[in-house]
């Protein structure tokens, strides 16, 4: 059963040059090396309660991973996707926590390979998904929660222009501790006066 999620025909997002595809078992060994090199560059910033183990990195739970997500993919609850350059994984990025009714809201989360930080890879992946959740899925509302200290994720959001909203105390629990968020957020509204902009900066069009 969690072997199906790699039989599904797999969601793809294209930018100018990056390539966001929902991941699959094939895409394990990638996953790991990455995983595991840049492990003391990821564990610091991921949400997990005190005394819980970091993320499981087996190839079984990577596999369930994967199938939990495609089940979010069909319910329409959330979206996960590595992010490729030229073939290579350099992260991953999620809208998730998908909310319709009167709210119509989502939350981006992402992570990226410590040797590609700083390249603009991140911030191209996020425009990618901006226009997804509002161009496709008629969003109104996406928001994005870093830790304070998390200088090199604050700068994706920076580089975009954002807009802050406020400081959430103690919003969610970081390896353990109770951490403050900077809260940042962009409406359809505001997409549709800058996406454009965006999209020429970033995608160059596509």
């Amino acid at each position: 059963m969690i072997g199906r999620a790699s039989r599904v025909h797999p969601l793809e997002l294209l930018g100018w040059r990056v390539r966001l595809r929902t991941l699959t078992e094939d895409d394990y060994g990638q996953w790991y090396e990455v995983r595991s090199r840049c492990r003391d560059w990821l564990v610091p910033w991921e949400p997990r309660p005190a005394g819980a183990p970091p993320t499981a990195e087996d190839k079984g739970s990577f596999i369930a991973r994967c199938a939990a997500r495609e089940r979010e993919r069909q319910l329409g609850s959330g979206y996960g996707f590595g992010i490729f350059v030229d073939e290579r994984l350099a992260g991953e990025i999620t809208l998730s926590s998908i909310q319709r009714g009167p709210f119509q809201n989502a939350f981006i989360g992402y992570w990226v390979d410590r040797e590609l930080a700083g390249r603009g890879i991140v911030p191209e992946a996020t425009v990618v998904v901006l226009r997804f959740a509002f161009e496709e899925l008629g969003l109104h509302r996406v928001e994005i929660a870093i830790v304070p200290r998390n200088h090199a994720s604050r700068r994706v959001v920076e580089k975009l222009g954002i807009r802050q909203e406020s400081i959430a105390l103690r919003y969610l629990e970081i390896d353990g501790q109770w951490e403050d968020h900077v809260r940042y957020a962009i409406t359809s509204e505001e997409w549709a006066k800058r996406g454009y902009e965006l999209m020429l900066q970033w995608l160059k069009k596509t």
